[in-house]
Parts: structure tokens; C-alpha cells; sequence
């Protein structure tokens, strides 16, 4: 049984929250005020329809005492127990931590890894799969940052995706993507294995990270594109170095006021990322971390195109629908990831 209290305690506050709201307030606390009651309304929408179900039972239990209603209870109380199983799971679920940067938009860089001209093919294969993803999501992809090779591969991509829940679904995404085929540049028809590194951020907000002025050194240089040529003739592109962290950050976009801004924003994201990663370091420094901690440097997936085939490594998932999965149908394989991540934060707490 959930503890009534804890439940007790969410619809108080959620009402505190209404009333204020309702109320008048400040205008200062509005935003915060909101965002809570927001994140509640659905997490009592679950415990009211949990505590429905259990009072229907009660009111069932009461009925087998009267012989006139005694058979329509009997009819009644096996479905009312199988819908208070799900609905005690659905409660447990809801009241899950959450991670606060869950609703963020999220900064996407996507990588080469081994593998040279083929490993820059596919990291241009799994960006057009995102942009697909993200399409169907209804979600917005802005390309920050694009460099690609002469053979139409790419060097280096970074983006920002804005939506709802975007860092929730797409954090699974964080890691070494691997490729098993026979690539275009192969005469004689042997299949290749080579990566990509993916790594997903939650976009920082300007209240997580303050960047003091004399830490970074801002450098400017010719935007190039494929091969060395020059695209432009003006100095518009922005190298920004971040001293502490050693962290250097480019964008060569044409506006080089667009620049900085596009810079600062990517070095802020991976500031807060790199907080967000010592934290989650230490909270499972005494646990087998999670997935979707977002360990680059783990192999994550493979996709085998000869066999048709995507494997998720994380949870032993086997699909044979890569076509489909390249062109952006990836939410059986993300809803499988949250559903095996939300399973060990339930034995983590019940255990």
C-alpha cells in the first residue's frame, strides 16, 4: 500500500498552490508558483483516480453484506482490484524524483568516432534521424554549428531542440552509436564497423551558470567549409575558450554578433552539464549508475544494416526495424529505456 500521507501531503500542497494562485500573488513568485502547480496537477490527477478506485472497493466490500447487491458487487470487485493494481503502479510511478532538467530544451552534438570517411557518413545518418524524430515530436531542431567533409559526412554538428519534455526522452541518446555495413566508399563489399559519438545537454539558463569575464578568451578566424574553403571573407567566426574547464567552444555561423551568443550559450549548457555529471557521480558513486546517466564514452547501440537489425546494449533490446529507426521511429525503443529506467528508481526506493 502507498502511505496516505505522502498522498495527503501532495493534494495539500496542491491546493495551497490553487488557492494562492486564485488568490493574487506577487508577481515575483508567479513563474515559480505556476511551474509547481503545473508539475502537481498531473501527479493528483493519479493519486485522485487511485483513491477513486479504492473507495469503489470499499463501497463494493459493503455491498456483498446486502443480498440484494451482493451479485453486482461480485460482477464488480475483480475489475476494481485489476484497475487498483495499475493504478498503484501508475501513483508509484508519479511519484518518482524527477529530474528538474527533464522539460529543458536539450543542445545535441553529434560526432565521428572511429572509422574515418564512413564514421562521418553515419554521424550525418543519425542527425537526419534525429531531425526526423524531432519533426514527428513536433519539436524544433536549430542547427548551431554544422561542419561537414568534402564527401558530405559530418565533421561536427551541434543543435538545440526545443519542445515539450525534450531533455526526458532524448538524454537516452548520450553515447558511442555504433554502425556495422558496407559502406559507399568500399569496392569490395565488405561490412565496416565504425561510430559516432552522441552527447545530449540540457540547455543551461542563464541563473545556473555565471561565467565570470576573466575566465574565457574570445578569438575570432575565418568561417571555412568543407575541404578548407573559405565561405566568407569576413572574420565572423568565434572561438571561445573557457580557461578553468579548458573547454573550447566554435560557431562559425554568418553573423559573428550570432556567434558569440550561439558560443556562450553552448559553453554555459556544457558548464551545467559537467555540474549535473559531479553531482550524478556522486549520488551512484555506492550504485550501479542508471541508464541515461549520459556516459559518452559507453557503447550504447549498434545498427547493423546487412541484418536489418538495432540492438540498445543498455537494456538488451533487439529490434529488426532499423529502415524505420532511420528514418526517426525511435519512441519504442526511448518508452523501453524510460520504462527500465523507472523500473531500478522503483526498486532503488522500495528496496
Amino acid at each position: 500500500m502507498i502511505p496516505s500521507d505522502k498522498l495527503d501531503q501532495i493534494i495539500s500542497r496542491f491546493q495551497f498552490l490553487e488557492a494562492k494562485l486564485n488568490g493574487g500573488v506577487e508577481p515575483s513568485q508567479i513563474a515559480a508558483l505556476s511551474k509547481e502547480y503545473s508539475e502537481l496537477e498531473p501527479v493528483v490527477k493519479t493519486v485522485l483516480g487511485y483513491r477513486q478506485i479504492v473507495a469503489d472497493i470499499t463501497e463494493a466490500e459493503l455491498m456483498l453484506k446486502d443480498p440484494d447487491m451482493r451479485e453486482l458487487a461480485e460482477d464488480e470487485l475483480p475489475s476494481l482490484r485489476d484497475q487498483l493494481e495499475t493504478a498503484e503502479q501508475d501513483v508509484r510511478l508519479a511519484l518518482l524524483p524527477k529530474d528538474a532538467a527533464d522539460a529543458r530544451p536539450a543542445i545535441l552534438e553529434i560526432r565521428p568516432g572511429t572509422g574515418g570517411d564512413e564514421a562521418s557518413l553515419f554521424a550525418g545518418d543519425l542527425l537526419r534521424m534525429y531531425q526526423r524524430y524531432c519533426e514527428d515530436k513536433g519539436w524544433k531542431l536549430e542547427i548551431l554549428e554544422h561542419q561537414e567533409t568534402e564527401l558530405g559526412g559530418i565533421k561536427e554538428v551541434i543543435a538545440r531542440i526545443a519542445g515539450d519534455g525534450v531533455f526526458a526522452r532524448m538524454k537516452y541518446e548520450s553515447g558511442v552509436h555504433r554502425v556495422q555495413r558496407v559502406p559507399e566508399t568500399e569496392s569490395g563489399g565488405r561490412i565496416h564497423t565504425s561510430a559516432a559519438t552522441v552527447a545530449v545537454l540540457p540547455e543551461a539558463e542563464d541563473v545556473d551558470i555565471q561565467i565570470n569575464a576573466n575566465d574565457i578568451r574570445i578569438d575570432t578566424m575565418r568561417s571555412s567549409g568543407a575541404g578548407g574553403q573559405h565561405v566568407n571573407t569576413t572574420d565572423s567566426a568565434v572561438r571561445i575558450t573557457h580557461i578553468p574547464s579548458g573547454i573550447v567552444v566554435t560557431s562559425s555561423e554568418k553573423s559573428q554578433h550570432r556567434n558569440r551568443e550561439i558560443a556562450m550559450q553552448v559553453l554555459k549548457t556544457r558548464l551545467f552539464d559537467m555540474e549535473r555529471q559531479k553531482l550524478h557521480d556522486e549520488r551512484s558513486a555506492s550504485r550501479k549508475s542508471q541508464v541515461g546517466s549520459g556516459d559518452r564514452s559507453e557503447r550504447i547501440r549498434t545498427y547493423n544494416f546487412p541484418q536489418g537489425r538495432m540492438t540498445d546494449h543498455r537494456i538488451n533490446l533487439t529490434l529488426y526495424s532499423l529502415d524505420k529507426i532511420m528514418q526517426g521511429d525511435l519512441d519504442e525503443t526511448i518508452d523501453a529505456l524510460i520504462a527500465d529506467a523507472q523500473a531500478t528508481l522503483l526498486a532503488e526506493m522500495e528496496g
